[in-house]
């Protein structure tokens, strides 16, 4: 990422316009100062947009690694700039949600474009009652059911990068298991 001379673009403030009137006709002052305005204008134009950068829906496309690196955002210069985009500015929402069923549906619909279904809880269980004999353990392993978003050849599921998405998302402690499906499961609708 750097921001540097742009062929062409004017200051918004000239030096030469700023220099006292003794300078004001002489050539070289003006030249000189025209060399520093080519070299300060990109700084300009950059501060005058200041707040754009920080919205990762108007940044640069070569700014956006470094803003996903503030907020802990999954980033891959591969990915279309569009999906870059929605990535980093959803990057907090998604943090929230890190680790839940939801979370994770999100991030394999946002990041691969994939349908998803998780079941099971990595084994967590709990009771209402206090003292309570505790309900028979849940199976140990989290199940994620992936399928095509949408239909066609284009739309097939990578499961290699599923699994290493999960690897990323799901909680250490938890064995989770990728199934790819050709559908939606049972055949329902989308």
């Amino acid at each position: 990422m750097s921001r540097a001379a742009v062929p062409g673009l004017p200051s918004r403030h000239p030096i030469g316009e700023q220099l006292p009137a003794l300078y004001a006709e002489d050539d070289f002052a003006q030249r000189f100062t025209a060399g520093l305005d080519t070299v300060l204008a990109p700084v300009f134009t950059t501060l005058d947009n200041l707040p754009s950068y920080f919205d990762p829906r108007l940044a640069p496309a070569d700014f956006l690694s470094w803003l996903a690196s503030w907020v802990g955002g999954i980033d891959d210069p591969r990915w279309p700039t569009g999906l870059r985009r929605e990535a980093v500015a959803r990057a907090v929402e998604l943090h929230r949600r890190r680790g839940t069923r939801r979370g994770l549906t999100e991030a394999l619909r946002l990041v691969l474009g994939v349908s998803a279904e998780v079941s099971g809880d990595g084994g967590a269980t709990w009771s209402r009652t206090a003292g309570a004999d505790l309900p028979p353990p849940p199976a140990d392993e989290v199940l994620i059911r992936v399928w095509p978003h949408r239909e066609g050849a284009a739309y097939a599921v990578d499961a290699d990068r599923v699994r290493a998405l999960v690897r990323t998302l799901c909680p250490v402690h938890t064995v989770c298991r990728v199934e790819v499906l050709p559908g939606p499961p049972g055949g329902e609708g989308r």
